[in-house]
């Protein structure tokens, strides 16, 4: 059964302070989970962790990845624009973006920061752009066909079959790419790859790394072009059903690490840094939604209302996404109760759970959404007028922090013309 990281008691009194709901994140678990993953990949002298702004695009969060050695991965204009306001610069940041814009592509030469093509086309777009190319480069890398590794006993979600994915290069655009790149001026070259998202398996990131590691001495044969980094991207995943195991991310850098040693050292390639980036396995767990139960209905189903809404947690809504839910302070009552949890948009698929088994629910019980710290409060939206809430971080020593504050009507005004 999964537990929430925060006590009934810490959460009677932050909800005395700070109206439900709120995102709530564990400043404890961000940084165990930052050293675990940098452990795992300890044996890469080179290696380095991008996290992925889209999962959590928030100050107080980007700052304390960045106090335990993270870069960060942007994909837009102001990705960047919060990368560099955090204190990110240079090769501490990642800009892989599709369709991009050239002032996109103008800021993160700017800054420094190292750029990710995700198509052929885009390396005369960038030279256009910038009126040079960049000496470090990276280009995306896209397989093409159905990329499986079979099912674990724990399953997992495939994000796409590659060969239906709008991202990345195909191999034979990478070698003409790569050829072409070092022609105007390119000296050291990265290679990025995303298959799967949430994957709970320990083979994922060891499958990936031989297909990419193989692909990369190939590269440096046949272009004679020096790749120096590759990146794993994302696709490591969490256990949102209290059901599925955890990946054990020490097994996966070994994985990796037995490939790179099968497959680069006897290249010659040995120096090889290897790069990821993981936003939701850093942030998945390490947050939540709280939320208070407000009403109930009773007419075909047993309805709970929430003062949360698929505005502040859409990923039920459109996938149909499982996230745990508590109902504080009954965490060791049965789960006698049959519930839909829902808010309150004029939309159907406004549902946190379907037909869920939880305890009792009373009017102000304190329910607490698990697994929402990436791709929660990012994916949040303003349909109905809903405000977007506030986000708290429960700080190592106990204490509770407000890093970003609820939107007001004020807000919400701010961008419309009445005249």
């Amino acid at each position: 059964m999964k537990k929430p990281f925060v006590t009934h008691a810490q959460l009677q009194a932050i909800t005395e302070q700070y109206p439900t709901p709120f995102h709530l994140y564990d400043e404890k678990g961000i940084r165990e989970t930052a050293r675990r993953l940098k452990a795992a990949f300890s044996w890469n002298p080179g290696f380095k962790e991008y996290f992925a702004v889209k999962a959590t695009p928030t100050p107080g969060i980007l700052k304390i990845l960045q106090e335990e050695g993270c870069g960060t991965d942007c994909s837009s204009l102001t990705e960047l624009m919060l990368s560099d306001k955090c204190g990110f610069h240079g090769s501490d940041i990642m800009f892989s973006s599709n369709e991009t814009p050239a002032e996109e592509f103008a800021l993160a030469a700017k800054l420094g920061a190292t750029i990710n093509l995700d198509d052929f086309t885009h390396i005369d777009f960038l030279k256009d752009t910038l009126g040079y190319i960049p000496e470090t480069i990276s280009c995306r890398f896209n397989p093409g066909g159905v990329f499986q590794l079979g099912q674990s006993k724990e399953g997992f979600q495939v994000m796409d079959t590659p060969g239906d994915s709008k991202y990345g290069f195909t191999r034979d655009q990478l070698f003409e790419g790569f050829r072409k790149l070092k022609a105007l001026g390119a000296k050291r070259f990265g290679i990025h790859a995303f298959l799967a998202s949430n994957t709970i398996s320990n083979d994922y990131y060891p499958a990936l790394a031989g297909i990419l590691f193989q692909l990369a001495v190939d590269l440096e044969k046949e272009t004679g072009c020096d790749v120096c980094f590759i990146n794993l991207s994302g696709g490591v995943g969490i256990p949102y059903r209290p059901d599925q195991s955890e990946n054990d991310i020490a097994a996966i850098g070994a994985g990796v690490r037995e490939q790179f040693e099968k497959i680069l050292v006897p290249a010659g390639m040995g120096d090889v840094s290897i790069f990821t980036e993981l936003g939701r396995y850093m942030l998945g767990p390490n947050g939540c939604l709280v939320t208070k139960a407000v009403h109930f209905k009773h007419i075909y189903k047993e309805y709970v209302g929430v003062d949360a809404c698929a505005a502040n947690l859409m990923r039920p809504a459109i996938y149909g996404a499982y996230h745990h839910i508590t109902v504080s302070g009954k965490e060791d009552k049965p789960c006698d109760h049959v519930y839909d949890v829902v808010g309150s948009l004029c939309e159907n698929n406004d549902k946190f759970a379907v037909d869920r088994p939880l305890p009792e629910i009373e009017i102000g019980d304190i329910l607490v959404i698990h697994d929402t710290g990436a791709h929660g409060f990012s994916m949040g939206y303003n349909y109905n007028g809903k405000l977007r809430s506030a986000e708290l971080l429960l700080q190592a020593d106990g204490t509770v922090k407000l890093i970003r504050r609820p939107e007001t009507p004020e807000d919400y005004f701010a961008t419309m013309l009445f005249d």
